[in-house]
């Protein structure tokens, strides 16, 4: 079953959030010159089943993820989001998460 995040994202940005892990993975295994999702793997210094909980919805690709990748590949992490398929203009933590945090 795909990742389906708790706190969903406004109605009018709900159509915008349409995570495709699935295009990010093939997108920095081609731009990385890589092999395969096991050498993508090793590049983020995570195991080989993270990035294929990630490509099968199981996991999500969180901000920590994002950041790696963009440490590895140097795109930008709106470029990153916006080839998962989040076309969302803002970014914000759930309530929950800021209520942890104070």
């Amino acid at each position: 079953m795909p990742f389906v995040p708790e706190e969903a994202a406004p109605a009018d940005e709900a159509e915008e959030f349409n995570p495709n892990p699935n295009a990010l993975l093939d997108h920095l295994v081609k731009h990385l010159k890589l092999k395969n999702d096991a050498a993508l793997s090793r590049l983020l210094e995570v195991q080989p089943p993270v990035v294929s909980k990630l490509r099968h919805g199981r996991l999500p690709v969180g901000p920590t993820m994002l950041i790696k990748m963009h440490e590895v590949s140097d795109i930008e992490i709106r470029e990153l989001r916006r080839l998962m398929g989040d076309r969302r203009k803002h970014f914000r933590m759930p309530e929950k998460a800021e209520a942890a945090e104070a």
